[in-house]
């Protein structure tokens, strides 16, 4: 079975206990090679201008161990800002060296450069390896937005330029409200659909389980009514990011990688998220935000649908589900009515509106029984 490890962007990492020291190995074995390579062109240039002198490789080597030095200050200092930048710099710097190696191999099968001094071919040489790699990093800096180099441990992310991506969660997929959303054009951020939450989402709809194969099905048909409609479209992201256990951790872990937005509707996965720094979008907040704002005093028309908890009562809902309390409407279930707001609730579990009938000046207190008939309307 083809796991998306190894499909995707994302590499394989070590494991973080050994990463440090591994990092240190690799600044110290990168010292040294400055240092020695320092030291090697020293020499280099020393013998071709001064054959009869003792070559002085000396200061060569201490100039590369300050480079290294340098280098290794800066890059422990702005590792976690920089780090893209520093490996697309380490990218093109290897691609220039490979470039320069395979020039100047073919120019100094020329008879006129093979027969020159020893100094020229070496300043040739020199020459070559700066400008090769000064245009290969210069490339890869201003084209890394339209690919992707995939370097081990690290990967070069795409910057992007705009409001931040957002990556939907299957709950938020599920609940279909974000095909609306998107349709009326709302939102103007890239949609990610990541390929493991596509593949749960499969697995639902293939579920045995008569309910969640009908919600993994409602789920496929709003990723194709986003993806047919003009307000965004949906892109795959392959790969799985490393060291990461659970969709909800991947989705988190991605989210922090490409700094986007994760859209959800699960309450532990929308706590998960900000305890870890990532911004979260939640349908539910947003629908609760849209609401029309009800002050008391105003009117409503409400279907009275059932009874009460207390004596009398009525209760119906709006159009947004909102609970709306109607002291008296107990004798008025199934119609339509108009009342006049009293007050305005807000609890965990939502908005409650308490309201009276619109038009009685005396409304059956809670507890108190109906009013009987009057005496000449019995039979």
């Amino acid at each position: 079975m083809t796991r998306f490890e190894d499909i995707g962007c994302f590499s394989r990492t070590p494991s973080r206990d050994n990463l440090p020291s591994m990092i240190w190995g690799l600044r110290g074995t990168f010292a040294v090679l400055l240092t020695f390579l320092g030291g090697q062109l020293a020499y280099t240039w020393w013998r071709g201008s001064y054959p009869n002198d003792s070559p002085q490789w000396w200061w060569g080597s201490l100039a590369g161990l300050l480079f290294a030095s340098i280098f290794i200050v800066v890059e422990v200092a702005f590792t976690r800002r920089f780090v893209a930048l520093i490996s697309t710099v380490l990218f093109g710097v290897i691609f220039g060296f490979i470039a320069s190696y395979l020039f100047t191999t073919t120019l100094f099968l020329l008879p006129a450069v093979k027969e020159a001094e020893l100094w020229f071919r070496d300043w040739v040489q020199y020459a070559s390896m700066a400008i090769f790699v000064y245009f290969a990093v210069v490339g890869i800096l201003q084209s890394k937005d339209d690919f992707k180099f995939v370097i081990p441990f690290v990967e070069l992310k795409k910057e992007e330029k705009g409001p931040k991506p957002l990556i939907l969660d299957t709950s938020v997929i599920i609940d279909g409200r974000i095909a609306d959303v998107m349709d009326m054009r709302l939102i103007a951020s890239k949609i990610i659909l990541p390929r493991f939450v596509l593949t749960e989402l499969q697995q639902v709809a293939d579920s045995q389980d008569r309910l969640k194969r009908n919600r993994g099905r409602r789920g496929l048909d709003v990723l194709n009514k986003i993806q047919n409609s003009k307000g965004a479209a949906i892109e795959i992201y392959e790969g799985t990011p490393p060291n990461a256990e659970g969709v909800d951790g991947k989705l988190v872990a991605l989210a922090k990688f490409l700094d986007a937005r994760v859209v959800t509707n699960d309450f532990n996965l929308n706590k998960i998220a900000q305890l870890q720094g990532v911004e979260v979008l939640n349908l539910n907040d947003l629908a609760m935000a849209m609401r029309p704002v009800i002050l008391p005093g105003e009117s409503l028309e409400v279907r009275v649908q059932k009874p009460g908890d207390s004596h009398g009562q009525g209760v119906g809902y709006l159009d947004d589900g909102t609970m709306v309390v109607i002291e008296g409407g107990y004798q008025r279930i199934g119609e339509s009515v108009v009342i006049s707001v009293t007050s305005v609730i807000q609890t965990s579990a939502g908005r409650m509106i308490f309201g009276q009938l619109k038009g009685l000046s005396q409304v059956p207190q809670s507890g108190s029984p109906p009013p009987a008939p009057a005496a000449d309307a019995r039979g």
